[in-house]
């Protein structure tokens, strides 16, 4: 290696150094060589890096691919639970409003025999009611020709009574 920097002289056919000074043309080849294969080093080195970027992009890409494949997969597996639930969804409604109709009908007649026998029981009790009303009105009656009866009895009674004043005496005490 040559301390300083090379320069090229255009009116000599040769390399002058910093000094001025005229070198050699074996050491001009020397320096050729060995920047030659410094380049070529470089080179290889490109070719090195260029390739390891080729496997890294080759890497990434089969990665890529896969992950693609798995979210694909995971996307078909997605849809499926998808279609799944919305059966369910639908054979659960279709059940809910199965039972729903079902129920409506039961309560419906359960209503309608209720109904039934609380105005059969309420016809009773009128009836019964009814039974009552006449029954006091007969005693009612009755009893009001008996006490009519006992005040005719009465009044007959006192009124012979007074007719025997003279004889008997009653006094209330």
């Amino acid at each position: 290696m040559v301390a300083g920097s090379l320069h090229l002289n255009p009116a000599y056919n040769g390399i002058q150094g910093d000094k001025g000074g005229n070198m050699e043309k074996e050491h001009m080849g020397i320096l050729l060589e060995d920047i030659n294969g410094k380049f070529n080093l470089v080179l290889e080195g490109h070719d090195v890096l260029l390739q390891e970027i080729k496997e890294v992009k080759q890497d990434a890409q089969e990665k890529f691919e896969f992950l693609s494949s798995l979210i694909y997969e995971v996307n078909k597996r997605v849809d499926k639970v998808d279609k799944k639930i919305d059966d369910v969804d639908k054979r659960l409604s279709a059940k809910i409003d199965d039972v729903d109709k079902r129920l409506s009908a039961k309560i419906d007649d359960v209503d309608k025999r209720l109904s039934e026998k609380i105005d059969a029981v309420d016809n009773r009790l009128s009836e019964k009611i009814d039974a009552l009303d006449n029954k006091i009105d007969a005693v009612d009656k009755s009893l009001g020709e008996k006490i009519d009866a006992v005040a005719v009895d009465l009044a007959a009674h006192r009124a012979d009574t007074e007719s025997h004043k003279k004889r008997y005496r009653v006094s209330e005490e």
